[in-house]
């Protein structure tokens, strides 16, 4: 037996489907991605913290959960939404199904909802509040919405953020790390420490709250700002670290670590109407003109009309012209509002990490 269930935002708009995952109620931001593959990529992904997700393409769960395939230690998103469920995945690496992987986690998902409209919904009117549920009514649920704080007002990251410092446990490499990296863990996908790991640096992921002082305590040869949930607008506190951060260390940020260098350097942020969420954004290189087919997960970007006049934009959406990189005329810094480190997504700009260690390199006179 099947039990209903409803996705209802927060106009009042209502999709009745199945439930699956856990039996439970989610409330949170409404948003969608058009990735064809890497729904549990996405399911752990942090920057989902405190959203509701649906991914536009059909069919969900057909290859099944892989325990080596997560980008946190857990499952990240409020809610999840589909077209069409697999409940007989094929794969050979598969563990489970999707609808196990939700109900452990305590995840509730609908499917057999139509998420075209949803995403048309979305599109026109912009990212909205939202509740999936199985045992409140349409008008129960709207209600229930109009009780709940909005999306841009909560600190998300320090709910994904780890506790405490940690080194990241690579694949054995018996010789010396090139690099000590310091990564700020606003919402850490394991991607980030993979690929940094992999080219051969030491890795200590740090949690957001921490100071500078402390950073340096490490004695880092650079540091990597990582993406995260969230307006950009609440976190004065990291804001304060990394401003103590620039000039004294080489710095990449990646997506919400760019936008927090952005309003560093002096612009503001502002929210998108509906975000970048997906595989296939092209970004040009403003440096080579050279175009880039990059994987992004954000609802916020960096406006550049007040950045100082020693931070450059390095880098552009040629969908709507949004700033996608930043880079500092003298200083060892650069940001990209993209993902480098996919997952899922196309892997064409891991370049930008051996980018940012032959800047490490440099500023250590190598």
């Amino acid at each position: 037996m099947t039990k209903k269930a409803l996705l209802v935002l927060a106009d009042g708009s209502s999709f009745e489907g199945e439930s699956f995952g856990a039996a439970s109620t989610a409330y949170g931001e409404v948003v969608f991605n058009t990735s064809m593959t890497g729904y549990q990529e996405m399911l752990t992904d942090p920057s989902y913290g405190g959203q509701i997700l649906v991914p536009t393409y059909p069919i969900i769960g057909n290859y099944g959960i892989c325990p080596e395939d997560v980008e946190s230690s857990r499952v990240q998103v409020r809610g999840f939404v589909v077209r069409e469920n697999c409940a007989l995945p094929s794969h050979w690496h598969s563990k489970g199904t999707v609808h196990e992987y939700l109900a452990n986690a305590g995840v509730p998902g609908i499917s057999g909802v139509d998420t075209r409209a949803i995403t048309r919904r979305l599109r026109s009117v912009g990212v909205m509040m939202g509740v999936v549920t199985s045992s409140m009514s349409s008008c129960e649920a709207v209600e229930y919405i109009k009780g709940l704080p909005g999306y841009d007002v909560v600190d998300y990251v320090a709910e994904v953020s780890t506790r405490n410092p940690y080194q990241w446990q690579g694949p054995k490499n018996e010789a010396r790390p090139a690099f000590k990296i310091a990564a700020m863990d606003y919402g850490l996908k394991y991607n980030i420490s993979r690929i940094l790991t992999g080219l051969g640096c030491a890795v200590t992921i740090v949690p957001c709250n921490v100071s500078a002082e402390e950073i340096f305590e490490l004695k880092p040869d650079g540091v990597v700002l990582s993406p995260g949930p969230g307006d950009p607008a609440l976190l004065g506190y990291i804001e304060k670290t990394v401003r103590n951060l620039v000039g004294k260390t080489p710095i990449m940020g990646i997506c919400l670590g760019h936008q927090m260098l952005g309003r560093v350097f002096g612009a503001d942020t502002f929210k998108l109407k509906f975000g970048h969420r997906g595989g296939n954004h092209p970004v040009r290189d403003n440096a080579t003109g050279r175009i880039y087919i990059t994987a992004q997960n954000h609802g916020y970007a960096v406006d550049p009309d007040h950045l100082k006049r020693d931070v450059e934009v390095s880098h552009m959406n040629l969908n709507d012209n949004t700033v996608e990189g930043l880079r500092h005329r003298s200083l060892p810094v650069m940001s990209i509002q993209y993902h480098s480190e996919a997952s899922p997504g196309p892997r064409d700009n891991m370049y930008l990490f051996q980018r940012f260690l032959e800047m490490v390199s440099e500023s250590k006179g190598h």
